[in-house]
Parts: structure tokens; C-alpha cells; sequence
């Protein structure tokens, strides 16, 4: 959605629109690395990858290839307090 709203005309968007993902980022880093020391290099790929899709997202320029399956779940928490 954040990539369809700034892929369109400046003039139709007089506003920069960014969104905070932090929970996204970290869900799939988190799962990455899952504790372990062997797969701190993967969790910090990872988050690269989703930060540059974000980055990508904010200018309207995201073309979907960080899609995962880990990414495209859900982070939502029933009964979770924000």
C-alpha cells in the first residue's frame, strides 16, 4: 500500500509518506537468527533486505522482490497490548 500511494505523481501526493515497520523488520530477523550465534550473519541479511524494501516502498519503488514466505505472514497478536 505504502508503495502505491508514493508511486504516484508528485502532484498528487504534496507529502512525503513514510510508515514505521520496526515490527515487521525485526519479526523476520528474530526468526532468522533465532538465538543462535551461527545465524547472526543471516538475521543481518535479512534485515537488510527488509529495510531496503521499505526504503524502496517509501519512494514508491518497490518492485515485491523481498517477498518471503516468513514476510508475508502476519504479526498480529490477539488480545496483544500496544
Amino acid at each position: 500500500m505504502l508503495n502505491a500511494i508514493n508511486a504516484l505523481p508528485l502532484g498528487a501526493r504534496p507529502w512525503a509518506l513514510t510508515f514505521s515497520y520496526g515490527r515487521a523488520l525485526q519479526k523476520t530477523c528474530i526468526k532468522t537468527w533465532g538465538g543462535k550465534k551461527e545465524n547472526f550473519v543471516k538475521a543481518q541479511q535479512a534485515l537488510l533486505v527488509r529495510a531496503r524494501a521499505n526504503g524502496a516502498a517509501s519512494v514508491g519503488k518497490y518492485a515485491g522482490d523481498a517477498n518471503s514466505a516468513e514476510a508475508s505472514q502476519s504479526s498480529y497478536v490477539k488480545d496483544y497490548k500496544y
